[in-house]
């Protein structure tokens, strides 16, 4: 058994010594894990076979500028192809030869940063004029149909970083344009990813893909919009899709730390409530005008969590009631009765985190889940200490209220624990029971 872990041979050995398991079946499950283990791609040679492409594209590109100033136009065009073509004929022997993962992704990665690397120095051979942002947009043109033909992983994740640092540099630094081309560069990855996810939910690739692409999506929604107070709520209706999104059950049957999409959006939500439990918000919105832009896609990413909720009921996914799918519908709601006075706004949004903490510590109860307990627990903390400092509470109720949240910590955490005990309690008296 060389080949097997360690933890798992001290579990076989401990079930033939308790006669659970017989020496046949061992070798069984020894052979099967054996051949997974073979059958699984090397992800250490896979990482160190990428990043040895990278360093080589780096220097190639180091030593041609060593000596750059003194060879001919001529050469230089030849030398800034060189790159390219030797990415591409890696590329397609790897596609053609149908070779290993580590191949693929090491010439797909040296392909796209030649890419890169040619761009730029046919533009600065010919004097061609342009920015940063014309450069990523023909990089992120060119690279992008490698996606589908060579299937790299490497290829989307490097995608999404160009469009993100594209969509990012245009509406952020560059004219303050809003990066229209960023939504058809998002879009062309959709389908390999929803293939990825029909074909291998559970690999990696999508666990990452779960968090980059929400991740992009929040980088870059901040250029669409003029910068009013108004972009709070577009993230709170953001956020809301964020999160039901990760309640379809290809997320939701993934492990928490593959599914990006509940994480950011619960997190995402959690934070900017907090901020609209302060005063400033509801007294600066009460007579502010919108843009237009800033309306239209309020509008639109609302809608999208409504169809993405009702799509839920309608396929009669949702098990219970989880505050957390409709916090930002609760938000719109109160967000849009602002002129009655911002004092029922202040208390409601209050209560609202204060709901919210007290459902993630029953989901964590009815999960047996620590984490989502604690959760919910660091939630009506955050609450109490942003009421700490904008209130005129007595110094000694503030220490009452920090004690009870202490004591409620240990008490939930304590009664968690005590039910999981009674729980592999009674299990085990049932297997007793039906042997």
């Amino acid at each position: 058994m060389p080949s097997m872990n360690s933890k798992l041979e001290r579990q076989l050995a401990e079930l033939l010594e308790a006669d659970i398991i017989n020496s046949d079946t061992a070798q069984k499950i020894t052979a099967f894990y054996s051949t997974k283990e073979q059958s699984k791609p090397n992800r250490l040679f896979t990482i160190f076979g990428v990043l040895g492409a990278l360093l080589s594209g780096l220097g190639i590109i180091l030593i041609m500028a060593h000596n750059w100033d003194d060879m001919p136009r001529n050469l230089k065009t030849i030398i800034a192809f060189l790159p390219l073509v030797t990415g591409q004929i890696a590329s397609a022997y790897s596609f053609l030869r149908k070779k290993s993962s580590t191949w693929v992704e090491a010439s797909a990665t040296f392909l796209i940063v030649s890419v890169g690397a040619t761009i730029s120095l046919v533009s600065q051979i010919y004097n061609i004029p342009g920015n940063l942002s014309d450069f990523l947009f023909v990089w992120i043109a060119i690279t992008a149909p490698l996606i589908y033909i060579v299937r790299s992983t490497l290829a989307v994740v490097i995608h999404l970083v160009l469009c993100t640092w594209y969509a990012g540099y245009l509406g952020y630094s560059y004219r303050g344009d809003i990066p229209w081309w960023y939504l058809l560069q998002l879009a062309w990855v959709i389908p390999y990813y929803i293939g990825l996810l029909k074909k291998r939910p559970e690999s990696n690739t999508v666990g990452l893909l779960n968090w980059l692409i929400p991740l992009s999506g929040l980088t870059v929604l901040g250029t669409f919009t003029n910068g009013d107070t108004l972009v709070l709520l577009m993230y709170l209706a953001l956020f809301g899709l964020f999160y039901n999104m990760g309640q379809i059950p290809f997320f939701k049957n993934l492990k928490l730390r593959r599914n990006g999409y509940t994480v950011i959006g619960s997190l995402g939500t959690i934070f900017l409530l907090i901020i609209l439990t302060f005063e400033w918000f509801w007294k600066d919105t009460i007579n502010e005008f919108y843009h237009s832009t800033d309306l239209v896609f309020t509008a639109i990413l609302f809608l999208a969590g409504i169809a993405i909720l009702g799509y839920l009921h309608l396929k009669k996914y949702l098990k219970g009631f989880n505050l957390f799918q409709y916090a930002f519908l609760v938000m719109g709601f109160l967000y849009l009765t602002k002129h009655f006075g911002s004092i029922y706004g202040i208390i409601l949004t209050n209560i609202l985190v204060a709901a919210l903490g007290l459902s993630a510590v029953r989901m964590g109860i009815n999960k047996n889940s620590f984490g989502i307990l604690n959760y919910g627990l660091l939630i009506i903390t955050a609450l109490i200490i942003c009421r700490f400092f904008d209130t005129n509470l007595d110094f000694v109720f503030r220490g009452v209220l920090f004690i009870s949240v202490g004591a409620g910590f240990f008490i939930a955490n304590y009664f968690l624990l005590k039910k999981q005990g009674e729980n592999v309690i009674s299990s085990t008296s049932n297997t007793e029971s039906h042997e």
